[in-house]
């Protein structure tokens, strides 16, 4: 099986979010993939089927199993498609199939833009638990897909350590504090206890529920991301209300064989 490995959201190796890419005929049993993304030690790991030039089947697994969707590793299979796959004649999109729908990736000089559908947020309380998990109360809650907690201060975001027992235990299936920014529109941390990942690097579908709101909040629809993990990474991203725009660089780190 071959593999590579791309960080997304960065031009710089060692900066973005990793994420592993196998290429596949038909897909490996559930369990097999979930192993080997738990070898990986990833936030994710892509399994892409292709179906002709322009069209591939995704599905993305955490250490702790299959999610619907991941920003950064579909990011990562694009470029793996463009650079080491190949598209015939001037294709500058490909689709991809997903348990999330048809998810369009187009290729823009070095960039690749990513056409994903937003979260809808609904408002909820802010409690107790969301201050004892983050050190800090929020000033406002949201939940989608994701809990969506909102704070008042970016440099608190940016030096954070929630407590990960905590987290786990607060709503949505991951969770994200977002201040507004200085120097970018919005910045960002992503967790996510539940999936075996105590932080997701460059979560790009947890801008499907940052962007969303700030886009509101900002009254601007074309926003600049900074996701303040160590490895940081930046996004940059067009609300269009029903779906969301997320575009990055992304690098290739390495590519092998797997003895599977």
């Amino acid at each position: 099986m071959k593999m590579y490995v791309v960080d997304a959201f960065t031009k710089e190796l060692f900066k973005g979010n990793p994420a592993a890419v196998c290429i596949v005929n038909e897909w490996p049993n559930t369990e097999l993939m979930r192993k080997i993304a738990m070898e990986n030690r990833f936030s994710e790991t892509a399994f892409t089927i292709k179906i002709d030039n322009t069209h591939y089947k995704l599905r993305w697994f955490t250490p702790g199993g299959e999610i619907d969707l991941c920003g950064h590793a579909t990011l990562a299979t694009a470029f793996v498609v463009f650079n080491k796959i190949g598209v015939k004649g001037d294709a500058h999109k490909i689709v991809f199939f997903t348990k999330s729908g048809d998810l369009i990736v187009t290729k823009n000089d070095d960039r690749y833009e990513m056409s994903f559908p937003s979260y809808n947020l609904k408002k909820i309380p802010v409690t107790n638990e969301m201050t004892d998990a983050f050190g800090k109360t929020p000033i406002e809650a949201y939940l989608g897909r994701d809990l969506l907690c909102i704070f008042d201060d970016e440099n608190f975001v940016k030096n954070m350590n929630p407590n990960q027992e905590k987290l786990a235990h607060l709503p949505g299936l991951l969770q994200h504090a977002t201040a507004k920014g200085t120097k970018f529109d919005c910045v960002s941390r992503s967790f996510a206890p539940k999936l075996s990942v105590p932080e997701d690097p460059v979560c790009g579908s947890g801008h499907c529920h940052i962007i969303p709101y700030w886009a509101k909040q900002l009254n601007k629809n074309d926003l600049v991301a900074f996701q303040a993990s160590p490895r940081s990474g930046i996004l940059y991203c067009t609300y269009l209300g029903k779906d969301t725009i997320l575009a990055g660089n992304a690098v290739l780190y390495s590519e092998g064989k797997l003895n599977i």
